[in-house]
């Protein structure tokens, strides 16, 4: 089946609107943007209590590290097994993606389940909790797309307004997992819609801002990889952040090749969940056993790359390892993101770049400087969204000074991607369900 178009305007929420009641829709909006927030602080605070409870320290990688082998080994494994338990109750129904509020939001064709969304995301927390290899995101954004959806329904919101509150809801998720409300506005306007679509720029805007503020002042705030100062020692230095940008794609494009590797090799006939759950944690407790630096979404190791603390060696297994690791919890089903792996591995991946430079004897800046640019044309790769992924990497460090490298680094990379494959992480997906998703310009014959 062929869409066309991403959004057109005879068939979405970029046509003429219907008369609403605006009060009612901007209650529904802040509901909305209330009940993102406050799923993700639960889910990060849980996650984070969990761990200090168990292990005395809201590290993953540090309870990995200080655990016995056959801990680091099993726990990823009974992680998968819970979620593939959980995942069996609404096997089913399926869904439960972001592809899915892609669909939702630019088609208004697929209905969000709240009963699916939450028993995934439930799973979800048990892989994540064991130090499976995954990113936390997914759930955030998932859950504020089906809160617009459902806040919407229960308002008696009209469809195509009801389309609006999933985008909001889905920034709003997205912005209480970052803390980076102009990413995630990006990050709709980008990848959800296709195309900026005037009637969702302002209530999303409206629904980030309220979900950073609430998740900040529960959580923290400033940049969560805190504020960084890099330097751009001359204009030359634009061609090694071109060369980054292009390394990251390569590498983002090798790793999404191997995600999909790994998941004709786990779906096989006989491997029923939960076992393809569990055994695709064992993988990952196999490799955190050797590198326990690949437990979790990324988080931690990433922060130490910017900050210059890891050495080279280790960054270089650390790639590699969090690779396999990743590709071996995601690619067996267990439910969870690769938007924060992606970056770990971007950043290592340009941190070696820029160590390499400075060994050459180039005069480049600082190596953490390139790990930014790094995680940002890795995340520009696999998303194909290259101004959602500039911003983000500018909201994650609070660092003006490399702007435009990220700007070129993300353009190259998304060049580049686009180049080898035609689908990011989250149009494959459609694609596979036999949706094309086609970032096409609309045509208007003159009148």
């Amino acid at each position: 089946m062929d869409y066309g178009s991403r959004v057109s305007d005879s068939d979405g929420i970029a046509g003429d609107l219907p008369p609403r009641s605006a009060a009612r829709f901007v209650a529904a909006l802040v509901l909305v943007a209330i009940a993102a927030a406050g799923f993700a602080i639960a889910f990060r605070s849980t996650l984070s209590l969990t761990l200090a409870a168990i292990a005395g320290t809201t590290n993953i990688v540090t309870a990995m590290t200080e655990a016995t082998w056959w801990w680091r080994l099993s726990l990823p494994m009974v992680g998968g097994l819970a979620a593939g338990l959980l995942g069996l109750a609404v096997a089913r129904r399926g869904g439960g993606g972001v592809s899915d509020v892609m669909e939702a939001v630019a088609l208004g064709r697929t209905q969000l389940s709240l009963t699916v969304t939450l028993i995934k995301s439930a799973a979800s927390w048990c892989a994540i909790v064991c130090g499976g290899s995954l990113g936390r995101e997914g759930p955030l954004i998932q859950f504020g797309g089906t809160a617009g959806q459902s806040i919407g329904s229960w308002l008696r919101i009209g469809e195509r307004d009801r389309r609006v509150l999933i985008a909001a809801g889905t920034a709003a998720g997205f912005a209480a997992a970052y803390n980076t409300p102009l990413a995630a506005v990006a990050f709709v306007l980008e990848i959800v819609t296709g195309i900026v679509v005037i009637d969702t720029v302002v209530p999303t805007l409206i629904a980030t801002v309220i979900a950073t503020t609430l998740t900040r002042a529960a959580l923290g705030a400033g940049p969560i990889y805190g504020v960084r100062h890099f330097v751009v020692t001359s204009p030359g230095e634009l061609f090694a952040f071109a060369g980054v940008g292009l390394a990251a794609a390569l590498m983002a494009f090798g790793f999404t090749r191997l995600v999909s590797v790994g998941e004709r090799a786990f779906h096989r006939p006989w491997l029923r969940p939960p076992w393809r759950q569990a055994l695709g944690g064992l993988g990952a407790g196999a490799i955190i056993v050797a590198v326990p630096g690949v437990a979790g979404n990324g988080f931690e190791p990433l922060n130490q790359i910017l900050d210059g603390d890891l050495p080279l060696r280790l960054i270089a297994v650390l790639v590699v390892a969090k690779c396999l690791a990743t590709a071996s919890s995601v690619s067996s089903g267990s439910p969870g993101g690769v938007f924060t792996p992606t970056l770990l591995i971007g950043g290592c991946t340009g941190y070696l770049a820029g160590a390499g430079l400075l060994a050459a004897g180039f005069d480049v800046g600082p190596p953490g400087g390139y790990a930014l640019i790094g995680m940002a044309a890795a995340i520009a790769a696999a998303t194909h969204a290259p101004l959602m992924a500039a911003i983000l990497a500018f909201e994650l460090s609070g660092d003006y000074a490399v702007v435009l490298p990220l700007v070129l680094a993300t353009a190259i990379a998304t060049a580049l991607a686009r180049t080898l494959d035609r689908d990011s992480i989250y149009t494959a997906e459609l694609r596979e369900r036999g949706l094309s998703w086609e970032p096409i310009i609309a045509r208007h014959e003159p009148r």
